[in-house]
């Protein structure tokens, strides 16, 4: 492994890095932002003094799941995060809509924040930019255009925020952000303007990948930069955070290229109307499909809000280009031979509400299936979604449709580095300690085993949890035991917060077991019953199969509080307390179940 990281090297890149930049403008005579460059003043060698000084490296999210991508860099003060992303709930999370990074460390640094950089358009690396950037007081953002295009219509559904202070940045371009010196590689992916991240500490280079893949033919861009990235691995590298997402995986990742022969083929011949389900923010296929069908002469419907926008903010950008009559109005389906017809929707993972599931299931308003139909699932299946695709393409069949799917066919390509593609980056960045992250705790383990593959050795790979902070002193870095704040943070339709693991236990408990309310009414004065206890249950039990078992509990309750002193009645809380306690205890014992306890004790 190249290991140049000599004292004395170090030392001087220190100093040279620690030098305070002159100030640009924020803005050009024409408006624009500018790009922030180095402009260095005279070293100050009385800054070296400290030998405490540090990089601190912590992943906020996505080194136990995939998604809520968030990575913090600190050094003397300075703060700098790469992407802000969400994660799609899982099945045990129900009413959640998605979860997204812990800044509970950050609370109180909001000053120190230096800027956030984005690798790419994705929601699991930008869903979390509306939540947090306020919170955060709307520190600088950087991407490259599309990315920041995306950024920015979806911050239209946040009403009542302020306009976010975002740059759009070139690859070529080179960011001074307090102590970090940034710069970018193109990186290939399945949306177009993917990058890598260069950040140039005082303690040495560390280069985030972002999501990637090495692709030698892609869809209308450059293959990755190899030039570029072995250039910044001859200058020598601390450390690698690299996407571990498919390591698992033998191989190389195939080209986009070979979709489209596979795909030609299927929108060429199929015989009636072509519905392809997809990710909005697939890009690159969604590109290939308009191209395909232009050339064979058939035109295209999108369906899907977020379908729609991405490929108008593509075409504004000429990321895409097509004539404006290939892309037609849904509504105008009818309009044309069903061999003509070429639709693109979301909801390939079978989403209740996207577009493909209600199409399936016959609820959607100007889409109906019928026999001739081909539906080609066009990516692959999200962990934990197998069972609600499974159930989709039973109701595709049912309704006659021709299915194919990417296990019978290459009609998808993943965006994520396989084994080889890792080998290939390590060897280019030659990278002296190596730190496997997006993906499961499983798949980090997959990445570092391609890593000890090709000897690097296992004491300088660190497979971290989220929060885990990493530090890196004089060439030397350590796995430590302290841990920033990283539970989950739940975003629902009434808003956000950290503390909705108790709201989510209440909503688990009601999906298993159900509930059973008690009602008590009293006699204020008194605290005598006015009438017997009302029970009421839902999801729990059948009220006419278990008359028994309800009577039982109905007599317990009414002795429980004709047994208790009338003065204590006058504290409701404590006799709800008492009847939630009992009441649980009771229904355990005869049922096995825990249902949710609602007491309601009403004073007449």
């Amino acid at each position: 492994m190249i290991r140049q990281h000599s004292r004395g090297r170090h030392q001087r890149a220190r100093r040279a890095y620690n030098t305070p930049p002159k100030e640009a403008p924020a803005q050009s005579a024409n408006g624009k932002p500018n790009i922030i460059r180095p402009i260095y003043q005279k070293p100050s060698f009385s800054r070296f003094k400290n030998d405490d000084l540090k990089l601190k490296i912590a992943v906020l999210g996505g080194l136990e799941e995939v998604g809520r991508n968030c990575t913090l860099f600190e050094y003397d003060g300075d703060i700098i995060l790469v992407d802000m992303g969400l994660q799609f709930p899982e099945e045990d999370m129900p009413g959640i809509d998605y979860i997204i990074p812990n800044i509970g460390y950050l609370k109180g640094k909001e000053k120190n924040i230096r800027g956030v950089i984005i690798t790419h358009a994705h929601y699991d690396h930008i869903g979390g930019i509306p939540h947090l950037i306020p919170a955060l007081g709307y520190p600088p953002i950087y991407g490259l255009p599309l990315t920041n295009a995306i950024i920015k219509k979806r911050q239209e559904d946040y009403r009542g925020l302020r306009p976010l202070n975002i740059h759009n940045i070139n690859v070529a371009d080179k960011l001074q952000l307090g102590n970090f010196e940034l710069e970018f590689f193109h990186l290939n992916h399945n949306i177009p303007d993917s990058m890598g991240v260069v950040i140039r500490t005082p303690e040495g280079v560390v280069v985030h990948t972002g999501d990637w893949k090495f692709d030698y033919q892609p869809a209308g861009e450059q293959p990755a930069d190899l030039q570029r990235i072995a250039s910044i691995g001859s200058q020598g590298v601390l450390a690698l955070l690299s996407d571990s997402t498919n390591a698992s995986s033998p191989g190389h990742q195939i080209s986009e290229s070979e979709i489209r022969t596979n795909l030609d083929d299927i929108i060429a011949k199929a015989p009636g109307r072509i519905i392809i389900g997809t990710f909005s923010s697939l890009l690159s296929r969604i590109k290939q499909i308009i191209e395909i069908s232009e050339k064979l002469g058939k035109v295209v419907a999108l369906d899907g809000f977020s379908m729609k926008s991405n490929v108008a903010i593509a075409k504004e950008l000429n990321y895409m280009r097509f004539s404006p009559k290939t892309l037609i109005d849904l509504n105008r389906t009818r309009d044309y031979p069903d061999n003509k017809v070429v639709i693109v929707c979301t909801g390939a993972q079978g989403e209740k509400n996207a577009s493909l599931m209600r199409i399936a299931s016959g609820e959607h308003r100007l889409i109906e299936l019928t026999p001739g139909d081909t539906v080609v699932f066009s990516s692959s299946v999200i962990p934990g979604n197998e069972r609600t695709v499974q159930r989709l393409k039973d109701t595709l069949f049912r309704k006659g449709a021709e299915v194919i799917h990417y296990q019978m066919m290459d009609v998808h390509a993943g965006g994520h580095a396989k084994a080889d593609d890792v080998k290939l980056m390590i060897r280019l960045l030659s990278p002296k300690y190596f730190i496997p992250i997006e993906g499961n705790h499983f798949l980090l383990h997959y990445n570092a085993k391609v890593a000890e593959s090709m000897g690097f050795p296992k004491e300088n790979i660190f497979i971290a949890d989220n929060g885990q902070v990493m530090e890196f002193f004089r060439g030397a870095g350590q796995l430590t035991r302290t841990k920033l704040p990283a539970d989950y943070v739940f975003v629902d339709g009434l808003g956000v917060s950290d503390e909705t693991n108790i709201v989510l236990r209440d909503r688990q408990v009601l999906a298993e077991d159900g509930m059973i309310v008690v009602i008590a009414t009293v006699d204020s004065k008194t605290g005598k019953l006015v009438q017997n206890p009302d029970i009421i249950s839902r999801g729990f039990v059948f009220l006419k199969e278990n008359k028994e078992l309800i009577e039982d509990l109905r007599h317990r309750v009414k002795k429980l509080v004709t047994d208790s002193d009338p003065l204590s009645w006058a504290d409701t809380n404590n006799i709800r307390n008492k009847i939630r306690d009992y009441v649980g205890q009771f229904l355990f014992s005869k049922t096995e179940k825990r249902p949710m306890v609602l007491p309601v004790v009403i004073e007449v």
